[in-house]
């Protein structure tokens, strides 16, 4: 991929998956359609809440948490009132849940979150939190039939018991990665700040002065990530 796929801001190398209107590279869209009818087979409805996403929808998302706009969580899942914290703790409660703009894997078209939408409640709002997916939960039968087979079709969890490893991202177990192209990729730095000093982006001046320790802590050691099927 070029540097400005990477960032979100050339979408050129995806298609749509099925009739839309998610979007993922070939290789990954084949190989989710594949996992799809194995899933189907097995009573399970897969399919994506959230699939590529480019730079401005990161951007919305950051700077709607950074305004207060968005909720913003805990490392428990429990709410935060985002203008009581200062900006560096603004910045790091953010990126437990929600990429920087410009370093999120959904940029890539390899990634995607997932769901089982004949398993939510009627009038219930899908809120991609891990109790959903855990035993008991609206997704816990399709979370388990996934840990049995996703690497089968090339799958794995990028965020899967990373705490010990030094990722600060919290984990997600809706997020797929196809992993024969996810891992190839390699993010530039200087690229990334570039992008980010051109954007309207909240918190602009913390960012930049503490990128070097967002990369290493939040996105260096995810993308080295290679031992979760």
């Amino acid at each position: 991929m070029t540097q400005d796929q990477l960032l979100g801001q050339d979408d050129s190398h995806l298609i749509l998956l099925g009739r839309g209107p998610h979007r993922l590279t070939v290789a990954t869209a084949a190989a989710f359609n594949d996992m799809q009818v194995a899933a189907a087979y097995e009573g399970h409805n897969l399919q994506p809440a959230s699939s590529w996403r480019g730079f401005d929808r990161q951007l919305a998302i950051w700077n709607g948490k950074w305004r207060g706009e968005r909720p913003l969580l805990d490392a428990r899942g429990q709410p935060l009132d985002a203008l009581q914290l200062d900006e560096t703790e603004r910045l790091h409660a953010i990126l437990r849940w929600s990429a920087l703009p410009g370093t999120s894997r959904h940029h890539w078209g390899t990634d995607l979150d997932i769901y089982d939408p004949d398993c939510l409640p009627a009038a219930t709002k899908l809120a991609l939190e891990p109790w959903e997916y855990e035993e008991g939960g609206w997704f816990g039968e399709l979370s388990a039939w996934l840990g049995d087979h996703m690497n089968d079709f090339g799958f794995f969890l990028p965020y899967a018991q990373l705490s010990g490893a030094g990722c600060g991202v919290a984990y997600e177990p809706w997020h797929l990665s196809f992993r024969l192209e996810s891992e190839e990729q390699r993010l530039d730095p200087d690229a990334l700040a570039l992008c980010l000093q051109q954007a309207d982006i909240e918190g602009k001046e913390t960012i930049l002065a503490q990128l070097d320790d967002i990369l290493a802590r939040y996105v260096i050691p995810c993308l080295r990530e290679k031992n979760h099927p």
